[in-house]
This record gives structure tokens, sequence and C-alpha cells, in this order.
């Protein structure tokens, strides 16, 4: 595809100016009434955009200032599955509150012995009548604590095999029997949660997708969590980007020490892989496939790609970088740099960047995924013949 964007007089950046003068401070529920949260999505949702018509939405939003909601679970992992397998009812009700930031959301995967492993999970949910009786806990719930709604994965058949007999859900925070406890996090800030469910009774009509098939679906989530948590900012699409971080050097007149210099030169190389990545997952999409394995090679590269960044940002200010109040290469920047000049913001996210290679599911699980599809190496280790290839390693060395 060609990665240059059409010129101003292009009918489609003209219709999104255009909109934007009639709507200089739109609502959230206008960006989504209008198409703009979603644009690849299939109408009324989206616009069912293309790849180029989607970055020229973004770049005439991102151009006027204007934001799309903030909510990052509910428009980025349950959306698309409500989309892909809800009932119309589901997506009549959920759709667009949840696209408008007027409904937030979380996610109720991981459990204590459920993590990396996800389909080892033991929350039950068993029918009574038109309801299901939920009963288990769920662990590091971003935004529980703030959310209307979650995406509930719970076993419904405890003899089918690990990976079948779970089913998908849509829970409301506010029913009785859910409780939420907050995990302080080592930055002093509150954003996981522990959700302990007990006698939870959700209605059977919350039920997303079949009965027992629920993995598939989480499935989906993951695919497009994995898409969402690997965008261009810093610490999970959120936050600087390497390219604010190389315009707080250019603005301090570039660095001298050669070290610094081949670390950043290799970030931007790292960036822009990204970015190229970022585009085929965005293809993908748009042409109505699920995320692929590219959204976990994405996300393995993004994570530790953020904690580059953070690093780097401590380090261009020397020993004083240990300081909470140290601006990024304060003493190279100089005082005159603006963008993302809160230096406690680089000290929150140089420590929250230590969590980028375990949410969303680990950098080792990401690399079996690719090891599995990519590649096509076997899903489970032969131990048989792992003991084979030993054996004859210890006789060939003992010869």
């Amino acid at each position: 595809m060609d990665f240059e964007l059409p010129a101003d007089d292009d009918p489609r950046r003209q219709a999104v100016r255009a909109w934007l003068d009639d709507h200089p401070n739109p609502t959230g529920r206008q960006l989504a009434e209008a198409g703009y949260v979603v644009p690849h999505w299939p109408e009324p949702d989206g616009l069912d955009a293309d790849p180029i018509h989607q970055l020229i939405i973004d770049d005439e939003l991102r151009r006027a200032g204007v934001r799309r909601p903030q909510n990052m679970i509910g428009i980025g992992w349950a959306g698309p599955t409500i989309l892909h397998a809800g009932t119309d009812e589901q997506k009549q009700r959920y759709l667009l509150p949840l696209l408008a930031g007027e409904e937030i959301w979380c996610q109720l995967f991981s459990e204590p012995g459920a993590g990396s492993d996800l389909a080892n999970l033991s929350t039950r949910a068993v029918r009574d009548g038109d309801e299901y009786v939920v009963n288990g806990q769920k662990i590091w719930t971003s935004l529980a604590h703030h959310s209307r709604f979650g995406i509930l994965i719970a076993r419904t058949n405890p003899d089918a095999p690990k990976h079948k007999g779970i089913s998908y859900f849509i829970c409301p925070m506010d029913t009785p029997g859910i409780e939420v406890r907050p995990i302080i996090e080592m930055t002093g800030g509150h954003t996981f949660n522990e959700v302990f469910l007990t006698d939870v009774r959700i209605p059977a009509a919350n039920l997303v997708g079949d009965e027992h098939e629920g993995w598939s679906l989480a499935k989906v989530t993951l695919g497009n969590e994995r898409v969402s948590l690997s965008g261009g900012g810093a610490l999970w699409g959120n936050g600087p980007s390497a390219e604010d971080l190389f315009a707080l050097v250019q603005a301090g007149g570039g660095v001298d020490d050669p070290v610094l210099r081949q670390r950043l030169a290799a970030l931007w190389i790292e960036a822009e892989i990204l970015r190229l990545i970022r585009l085929r997952t965005i293809t993908a999409a748009i042409q109505g496939r699920q995320p692929g394995p590219e959204a976990s090679i994405r996300k393995v590269i993004a994570d530790e790609h953020g904690q580059r960044i953070m690093g780097i940002a401590k380090d261009l200010r020397g020993a004083a970088g240990m300081l909470t109040s140290a601006l990024p290469g304060e003493s190279v920047l100089g005082a005159d740099a603006v963008a993302w000049s809160d230096p406690t913001f680089w000290h929150f996210g140089y420590l929250f960047s230590q969590a980028l290679t375990i949410g969303g599911g680990t950098g080792d699980v990401q690399r079996n995924i690719i090891a599995e599809r990519v590649l096509g190496l076997p899903h489970d280790i032969d131990v048989e013949a792992d003991k084979t290839w030993a054996e004859a390693q210890r006789a060939g060395a003992a010869l």
C-alpha cells in the first residue's frame, strides 16, 4: 500500500474538515454517531473505511486537537467481540454508549491460578432458569472500580476439556455479590483490582455467542487487546511515543554521548518497524480479518520498545534521573522543552513500564504464539522425543 496520505483536496479529507467545522468541540456521542471513533467498523457504528480513509480521519482529528473518547477496554476489546458475535439486541444496547465513552468497561479474564494459562480458569457459571449464578475471583482487572460493565469468561461445563466448556458474558459491575478491591502499584497509583464474585446472578440474555464456546470469543478479545495494547504511546498505546522523546532531544540541541546517540538511533528504527506493522494490522482489520500473529509480534516489540523509551528518558538525565522531579535529559534538552514536560509523568511512566511485558499476555506467551502460528512449531513439547534427544546428546558426549 502507499504510505503517503492524500493531499488537502482529497474529498475524504474535505468531508472530515467540513464536519469538524460544524462540530468544533464534538462530544463523544457525536464522534461515535459520525463513525469517527471506529471508522473501520461497518455502518452504522463505523464508516467501512479502508486503511487510507482511516488514516486520513486520524490525521484530521489530530490536526483539530480532537481526541476520541477514552474507553480502551470497551472500544478496543469488548466492542469488537460484541460486534463479532453479539445478538442484535446486544449490539443495539451496548455499542453506541461504549463507543461514546459513556459506559466504561473492564475485562474479567485473569485469575490467581489462570493468568498466562487463561484456559485454566476456575470461575464457575451455573445456569439457573433465565440466569447464570457466578462464583469465582478475578485479578489484575484494570478500571474495575470505574466500570459499568465487564466482559467475563467463566466455566459452564467443568467436565469438558480445558478449552471447551467456557462461556463469555457481559457482566454489569453493579450486580449484587461483586466486590472490587484495589491493588496499589509501585507507582503509588491504583489501576488494577481484584474482583470477587459471590453468587452473582447474570441474565442469560447477557451470554455472548453460544454456551460453552466462549474460548473462541476470548481469543477474539485477546487478539484485539494485543492490537490495542501496542499503540503508538510508550505505555500500552498511551503517553509519549518515541517521536515525542526525539522532539525533546532535538529541542535541546541533540546528544553528544555516542552510546546514547546509538541507543536513540536504534529506538527510531524500532519505532518505524512498529509503525509499519501497525499499518498491516489496520489493513487486516479493515479487510474483515481478525488480528493474526502480527498482533502478537507487534505487542512483543512494542512492550520492550516502551520500556526502552522510558529507560532512555531516565538515562538522558544521568544520575539525576533517579529523582522524581527529573525531566528526561533536562541537562541536555534545556528548559524550553514543552511536550511531555511534566517530570513526574516520566518517573511514573518509568515505574509503570515494568508491567508492559506482563499485562495482556506476557512476552514469553506471545513468543510461543509466534512460534506456533508463524514458524509452525508444535503446540506442546514432545517429552519422549526430548528425552531421546537428551540421551543421544549425553551418549555422544561420552564417546
